[in-house]
């Protein structure tokens, strides 16, 4: 069965500059990665749940943000996992250092026996597009193709 993930790319304006929110995953395996790491708040549509509330959810749940506005639909695309993920785009604005992210159980060190907590996203931050691509795990940077070119 193919996993179904859908999430929001809020974007914003600065002067003539495109700019985009991405989130850094956390947890110990992403803490010391930066070029090719950094995502699209985004996570997994439950059975029977409509795609873009799951997406709104989503964004809420590992930003502590809910973007209010017109959906731009980016549409899909399958990662190299076989995960599908569907995106939209909302124009907005936010403070990263208002992240407020759930959190998720690991066992730390592995084989440790020690559980530990850490946060979906570690940090957040506005990232002038061509940056963006840079930054955004490969599998993903097609949506920033595709806002460019609705040529918000």
């Amino acid at each position: 069965m193919v996993r179904h993930s859908a999430g929001i790319l809020l974007y914003r304006r600065n002067g003539s500059s495109l700019q985009v929110l991405l989130a850094h995953p956390g947890g110990p395996f992403w803490t010391r990665k930066d070029l090719g790491a950094w995502t699209i708040p985004k996570g997994e549509v439950h059975d029977g749940e409509d795609v873009l509330a799951a997406a709104r959810r989503e964004f809420t749940e590992e930003i502590g943000f809910a973007p209010s506005g017109e959906e731009l639909d980016l549409g899909e695309a399958r990662q190299s996992s076989g995960k599908r993920v569907h995106i939209w785009a909302v124009r907005g604005d936010w403070d990263p250092t208002g992240l407020v992210s759930t959190t998720f159980p690991m066992e730390w060190p592995p084989r440790s026996g020690k559980t530990q907590t850490f946060p979906e996203i570690d940090r957040a931050e506005w990232f002038p597009i061509e940056q963006a691509h840079e930054k955004i795990l490969p599998g993903q940077a097609v949506f920033l193709d595709r806002l460019q070119m609705y040529n918000v």
